[in-house]
């Protein structure tokens, strides 16, 4: 691969943290690991809440050692199977192309077993939530 198409690789994969931290996070889950450490920022910490909220992580810890700040995750596994608890973690919104639902069109993840994440102007929560709020947002993420 040419020096210039691998800058523009490297340079991408920043653009979208959001995106950066779902795909650790799946990452992390396939590869059986017990614990998940991401740069933090304040969305990225009210999207651990709700995976937490929802029983899709086993805990979550805030580290303030450096300026950024880092977030640790314990991921969650079956117990019989040992089977990731996240099936499948997918970004929808994406710095290119925005995806934005109101109250009456949110969507709903495998017939209500998954939860989506949506951005309000009430802060950020599920799908359900939003519905009940009657706001709708931008949907970051599904998770199954």
């Amino acid at each position: 691969m040419p020096l210039e198409n691998q800058n523009r690789n490297f340079i991408n994969m920043y653009t979208d943290p959001i995106a950066d931290f779902l795909t650790r996070i799946r990452n992390a889950s396939r590869a059986n690991h017990k614990v998940v450490e991401i740069p933090a920022s304040n969305l990225k910490k009210e999207i651990t809440k709700i995976l937490f909220d929802q029983g899709y992580i086993l805990s979550y810890k805030f580290e303030t050692e450096t300026p950024q700040g880092s977030i640790k995750i314990a991921l969650k596994y079956d117990k019989e199977t040992k089977e990731p608890v996240i099936r499948d973690i997918q970004r929808i919104s994406k710095p290119g192309l925005r995806k934005y639902s109101g109250s009456t069109t949110l969507p709903r993840i495998l017939n209500g077993l998954g939860c989506a994440i949506v951005s309000t102007s009430k802060g950020v929560m599920t799908g359900k939530q939003a519905k009940q709020l009657n706001v709708g947002g931008e949907v970051i993420c599904y998770v199954y």
